[in-house]
């Protein structure tokens, strides 16, 4: 299945301390060049708990807007850029919505915010 770089995945995400992952949400972080030559991809995970999007690291995606509405989220959600996953493209199981270039530039903050990058 082809991804994009923007995409709002659901994917066996890995939890810290536990064996095996969770089928969650996430977010696709990684460029769509690499996704087209490579088997994994780099997302970030997504979260319901939304008390810490204050943080530089973390966007808070709000469905009752209209870039909300395209994320395919159930919830109002919080993108955490702080925790990034490396998976097998092939873990992907389906693509339920996706982020606009709005929100995308500012998740492009909060990754530079999480990575250390100026």
């Amino acid at each position: 299945m082809p991804i994009k770089r923007g995409d709002v995945i659901l994917a066996f995400v890995p939890n810290v301390g536990a064996p095996g992952g969770k089928l969650r949400p996430a977010l696709i972080v990684q460029s769509d060049h690499n996704n087209a030559r490579l088997k994994e991809t780099i997302l970030a995970a997504i979260t319901s708990n939304t008390s810490r999007t204050r943080e530089s690291t973390q966007l808070l995606v709000e469905l009752a807007t209209p870039d909300g509405a395209a994320s395919g989220l159930l919830n109002d959600s919080a993108v955490r850029c702080e925790r990034l996953h490396s998976i097998a493209q092939s873990d992907v199981r389906r693509v339920i919505g996706n982020l606009s270039s709005n929100l995308m530039r500012q998740i492009d903050e909060c990754l530079k915010a999480a990575l250390g990058i100026p």
